[in-house]
């Protein structure tokens, strides 16, 4: 009985491990914008850069 009490313990730990690190990268802006990026390279830029 003892076992089935130290692994609820565990598991409640490690999701909570997991629910602040899935909290810290939302606040670090990894989450902000997924698309844009991935679908950039597909389009032509629109400025041209002059080099001399």
């Amino acid at each position: 009985m003892l076992i089935i009490v130290l692994l609820i313990i565990l598991s409640l730990l490690l999701a909570l491990g997991f629910l602040v690190a899935f909290f810290w990268a939302i606040r670090d802006g990894q989450y902000d914008d997924d698309y844009a990026p991935a679908v950039r390279i597909l389009f032509e830029e629109s400025q041209q850069t002059n080099s001399k």
